[in-house]
This record gives C-alpha cells, sequence and structure tokens, in this order.
C-alpha cells in the first residue's frame, strides 16, 4: 500500500497547488493513509491546508509533528527528537502523547535496528524506516538500502519505508505501507 507524504515545501518548491496534488492523489486505487508535513507554517495555515485535504481525500489523515492540529487528524507522526521534547524517557514522552491525542494513529520515525527494538517498547500504531534510498528532499538523511530492510524484520510495528521509495518497489512484511513524497508531484504542474 501507498502512504502518500505531502510535503508542503515540496509543493512549492515544484510550484504545484495543494488542490492539484490531492486530484493527482485521487487518481491512485490504492493511498489509504496520507501525511501531511509542513514545517514553515503557521497553525492557522497549517489547519486550512487540512481542511482542504479533508475535502479532497477520504483516507486517514495524519498529521506531521503539530499536535496543536489533532483534532483535525486521524493521527499524528513524530521524529525521533520531536518524541524525546516531551521527555527524554521515550516511555514517558509516549505516554505524554497518547495523553493528547487519546487513541488517534501514532508513529515514529525510526532509521536503524537500535530505534526499532525501543519503538517495540512504545504503545506506537507503526514506524517509519528510512531513508531507504538517497532522496532530493532529505539530503540529510542516512542511506540504509538493504539493511533496513533486515532491520525492519525485528518491528513489531507496522513498517512504512521512506526516503527513495518508488511506485514499483515491492517489500515483504513488516514492511505494509511505501511511504511515497516526491515521486507523487512527478509530471504535475
Amino acid at each position: 500500500m501507498i502512504y502518500a507524504l505531502v510535503d508542503k515545501e515540496t509543493l512549492k518548491q515544484r510550484g504545484v497547488s495543494l488542490q492539484i496534488l490531492l486530484q493527482h492523489i485521487s487518481t491512485f486505487p490504492n493511498i489509504p493513509i496520507l501525511q501531511y508535513r509542513n514545517k514553515w507554517a503557521t497553525l492557522e495555515e497549517k489547519k486550512e491546508d487540512m481542511e482542504i485535504i479533508r475535502a479532497h481525500y477520504n483516507g486517514i489523515l495524519i498529521i506531521n509533528d503539530t499536535i496543536e492540529l489533532i483534532d483535525y487528524a486521524d493521527g499524528l507522526h513524530l521524529g525521533q527528537e520531536d518524541l524525546r521534547e516531551y521527555s527524554h524517557d521515550l516511555k514517558e514522552a509516549v505516554k505524554l502523547v497518547r495523553q493528547k491525542i487519546g487513541t488517534k494513529i501514532l508513529g515514529l520515525s525510526t532509521h536503524d535496528k537500535e530505534e526499532i527494538l525501543e519503538a517495540n517498547t512504545l504503545d506506537l500504531d507503526y514506524i517509519g524506516l528510512g531513508a531507504y534510498r538517497a532522496t532530493a528532499t532529505k539530503t540529510e538523511a542516512n542511506v540504509g538500502g538493504e539493511t533496513l530492510l533486515e532491520a525492519a524484520t525485528y518491528s513489531k510495528h507496522p513498517v512504512g519505508i521512506i526516503g527513495g521509495v518508488r511506485m514499483d518497489d515491492s517489500f515483504e512484511t513488516p514492511i505494509v505501507y511505501k511511504v511515497i513524497g516526491s515521486g507523487l508531484y512527478n509530471g504535475l504542474k
């Protein structure tokens, strides 16, 4: 299954509107989850974008990092550093986040076997694992390639593989989602 990663900065760089991308996404038969990521906008701008997404997309909407907008989303995805802002003890951090989001979906970024094993002890719904390949949008990411596929086998949570993933890539369980970001924008203007 495809997990669409909609990054507002990438949209701006490519000159593609959110509405055009959402129309394009609707042509794919199996995109059950969409994550909205916007590192630079105000809360009001993010809220407006999420309302646009809700008007054009019927699947599960995950907000990246912005817990303040959880009421507009079906879940929250956090990076390692973002989760540690709640507490350096990750179990305590997840407990605090769960108090704010209730039973909504919670995902966490992971990068290696060690972080996966740590994530196995946490109350999560899935993990993101990457970067699989190099990408133009996250140049600082460490590329794991086949090593990540081996690390994924240690996860008790469903895994979304991220970073340079292509539509035609195929993976085995526990990798449930191919997280596609900039690949969704190909050919759009």
